[in-house]
């Protein structure tokens, strides 16, 4: 095209307009500031807000010490590197995380999705922190947060009902002190269990039990009087007041040659060895290289990334109340958090419902709880490691099942019964499968069984008819959905000839209809031609132009079946459209 040609600013400019607008966006200094959260509420810290923040930090940094132990040892790995996910991407959290009740940290799922990759090395804990933060961050800089809307209620539901059978079977082991393995899903230890039930020890087991029940009684205590603000600091630090008890029960009946139950062991204390992840590994005697790695997290390693960022959105979005959650910029911390400290040796991280709902009930004012909490547990790893040592397993496996008790929901069975069966199924599908095959198996199955309900539903298109009459003049009203998608169109045809009464003309109204495939058009236009040959007139009302245009390319001769504007009932008196007489 000419240079010279006066069209070419013109059609151009739009497109200009929208570029220098998005640029405009995302270089002003509001934008960076929301990249930046700290630059938000930093400016307006007071003392108050530093005295909140610490309580919450100390509070919740007590139950991240023993929580993070037990979901290394979930997935396999040594001790501290549990407390490493606590740390870093605490301090990571703080300068981008734009929700204040939310602490990032190690979880079951993610540990359980961990722990049949770390059985061939722990490198690839490292790895898969570092190539999740990639995946979350390269999805929130793209602005990509909308791919999570398809993974419905039911999917999520049935995924975290199964993750959490599945983690707490695998802590029967340790809770009884039995021999086996637990596999990697929920029947393999469910049959690792009653296979060698007979070698389940005694005081691991009245142990482990115990824990349990204290848990319980304490997670239901509610405190009044003079002394509630004391009993609410203890019922909440009730796990480290578990570990400290049972630590002390383990030390006074230690003996040298022998010990009641199973303990902990050495943690090795200090920092970590930073550093780039591993791109090689050893795994028996053969070295893998990086795209050896990759190929053994393969596709199933994607879900991890998945689970991480709809854990953390879907937590922010419920201790958010009536605020906004830029999902943007949680995908952004998120991302940051594991990428960062995946050069700390971290395993993967996220938003934990347990600490957020107690940072949230401490009181915390902004994201510099998280700080305080990682200050904590990086004093707890370095000072504190040899104390670690007598921690009981038993009392471990009995925080986290009593953790999972949160986690597993039935009660959704009850609500989907009654208002979808097809959304029921979807869930049942998410967690038999999940539960048999492994996690990533049953996510991967929910979300393919959701999209195979939903295009069953695209091709049962619901179609209202209501008998009408203007005088003596009778007419079927027929109303069109918002969407007829390509899967439709036999259906539409038989529902529409279905409508059909007598010699009486059908009205189409299609005021709701805002998607028309080609495919159901060709089927609505030769419907049309078919009942006209019968007697039947057929009309469309309310048509949107783009429609129209469809519709007049396929048969020209239709564009007198257009009717907008005044209603129905005064184009029948007008004698616009030739009705049948006669009552229905």
């Amino acid at each position: 095209m000419d240079s010279d040609d006066p069209t070419t600013p013109l059609l151009g400019r739009p497109r200009e307009n929208r570029i220098r607008r998005a640029g405009a966006r995302l270089c002003s200094l509001e934008s960076w500031r929301r990249r930046f959260p700290i630059s938000i509420w930093l400016p307006n810290y007071s003392l108050d807000h530093l005295f909140r923040d610490i309580v919450a930090g100390v509070t919740v940094g007590l139950t991240s010490i023993p929580q993070g132990i037990a979901y290394a040892m979930v997935a396999g790995l040594p001790p501290q590197v549990g407390l490493y996910a606590s740390i870093f991407p605490g301090f990571v959290y703080m300068l981008f995380g734009s929700c204040k009740d939310v602490t990032v940290g190690p979880t079951a799922i993610l540990s359980a999705l961990l722990a049949k990759y770390v059985a061939r090395s722990q490198d690839f804990a490292y790895l898969a922190a570092f190539l999740t933060g990639c995946v979350i961050m390269l999805l929130g800089i793209l602005q990509l947060g909308f791919l999570l809307d398809f993974i419905s209620k039911p999917v999520i539901s049935g995924f975290t009902t199964a993750a959490a059978l599945q983690i707490s079977a695998s802590q029967l082991r340790s809770l009884f002190r039995i021999a086996g393995t637990s596999g990697h899903t929920f029947i393999d230890a469910i049959l690792n269990f009653f296979t060698n039930i007979k070698t389940i020890q005694l005081w691991d087991s009245v142990l482990g039990v115990a824990s349990i029940i204290f848990l319980l009684l304490l997670k239901r205590v509610k405190p009044s009087g003079n002394l509630e603000k004391a009993f609410q600091c203890v019922l909440r630090a009730r796990n480290a007041l578990l570990v400290l008890l049972t630590s002390i029960l383990a030390f006074v009946l230690y003996k040298p040659d022998r010990s009641p139950f199973v303990l902990t062991g050495k943690i090795e204390g200090g920092l970590p060895k930073f550093g780039p992840p591993p791109f090689s590994t050893v795994v028996g005697n053969t070295t893998i290289g990086f795209n050896e790695m990759l190929e053994v997290f393969g596709a199933e390693g994607l879900v991890m990334p998945l689970v991480a960022i709809l854990e953390s959105i879907a937590i922010a979005k419920a201790f958010a109340g009536s605020a906004a959650v830029d999902g943007t910029q949680e995908m952004i911390a998120v991302g940051a958090c594991n990428l960062l400290a995946s050069f700390a040796q971290s395993m993967p991280a996220t938003g934990s419902f347990t600490r957020t709902a107690l940072n949230h009930a401490s009181g915390v004012a902004t994201p510099a709880g998280s700080f305080f909490k990682a200050c904590l547990v990086l004093l707890a790893v370095t000072l504190l490691a040899d104390a670690f040592y007598f921690i009981p397993r038993a009392a471990l496996a009995a925080i986290i099942m009593v953790a999972m008790m949160s986690i597993i929901d039935f009660s959704i069975v009850r609500i989907l019964w009654g208002a979808s069966k097809s959304e029921l199924a979807v869930w049942a599908i998410t967690l038999v499968v999940g539960a048999s095959a492994g996690l990533e198996y049953g996510i991967a199955a929910g979300a393919a069984a959701d999209v195979l309900r939903t295009l069953a539903n695209a091709a049962r298109a619901e179609l209202t008819a209501q008998p009408c009459k203007v005088g003596i003049r009778g007419f079927v009203l027929v109303t069109l959905p918002s969407g007829l998608h390509y899967m439709a169109g036999a259906r539409l045809g038989r529902r529409v000839r279905a409508f059909r009464e007598g010699n009486s003309p059908l009205v189409l109204d299609a005021a709701a209809l805002h998607h028309l495939d080609v495919g159901v058009a060709e089927a609505l236009v030769s419907v049309m031609l078919e009942l006209e040959e019968q007697g039947n007139k057929v009309v469309l009302w309310n048509l949107r132009e783009n429609h129209q245009r469809l519709l007049e390319q396929l048969r020209p001769d239709l564009r007198s079946r257009f009717f907008n504007g005044p209603a129905i009932e005064q184009r029948l008196l007008d004698g616009e459209i030739q009705a049948g007489e006669g009552d229905f």
